[in-house]
């Protein structure tokens, strides 16, 4: 049985040689398939218009620092599935739209000051543009962004892009993570200890979180 496809492993990364699909024989047949259908070609666009689906490309790109298509995951494509299937997170504030309206109104807003700002559609605007645009969003806080409350409506794109980024194996091989554990499980528990299908951080020191502290 085919485990779907295994891409060359990234000797720049910081966790060189590593490749998570290579782990997939571990993995039961329903987690397979499931891992496996992320890295196939994404479908068609079934919920956002195609308007709101180049605004969304472009907002994605910005939240996740991933301009021009980054790692490679389609993550425009997976927020868009998980809209047109019904697929959120259970819940949403009071004073917000259903998730699928949310997305719909707030691509709009993006257009809306874009166009203010640049005379241009947010994806039209250049990189540094779109940047400031959607920082300004960020540092409303809880205060009102076209109706909305921003820090809300922050929530609800950082909620969707990071879960879509981190659900893809590529960004898996970036971080070294090798995947879901059952059946195998873990045996070597604890700080550094590694199994022997992981790799060592080849650049420790240039860990972007902690630079960040």
């Amino acid at each position: 049985m085919s485990h779907g496809p295994v891409t060359a492993p990234d000797p720049q990364g910081r966790f060189p040689g590593f490749v998570v699909m290579r782990q997939s024989p571990s993995w039961d047949g329903v987690t397979a398939l499931t891992i496996r259908s992320r890295v196939a070609p994404p479908p068609a666009p079934r919920f956002f218009t195609a308007a709101e689906q180049v605004t969304a490309r472009a907002l994605a790109g910005q939240l996740l620092g991933q301009p021009h298509d980054g790692l490679g995951v389609p993550v425009m494509e997976m927020i868009d599935a998980r809209l047109a299937d019904g697929q959120t997170d259970g819940w949403r504030y009071e004073d917000m739209p259903e998730d699928g309206q949310a997305w719909r109104d707030t691509l709009a807003h993006l257009d809306t000051d874009a166009k203010e700002r640049s005379g241009a559609g947010f994806a039209d605007c250049e990189g540094s543009e779109q940047a400031a645009i959607v920082q300004a969003v960020q540092d409303l806080g809880s205060r009102d962004w076209h109706g909305l409350p921003a820090g809300h409506v922050w929530s609800l794109w950082t909620r969707y892009a990071c879960t879509a980024l981190y659900a893809h194996p590529t960004a898996w091989d970036e971080i070294g993570f090798s995947g879901p554990a059952y059946p195998r499980g873990y045996k070597n528990i604890g700080v550094d200890a590694r199994e022997p299908f992981e790799v060592r951080d080849a650049r420790p020191a240039q860990d972007p979180v902690r630079e960040r502290l």
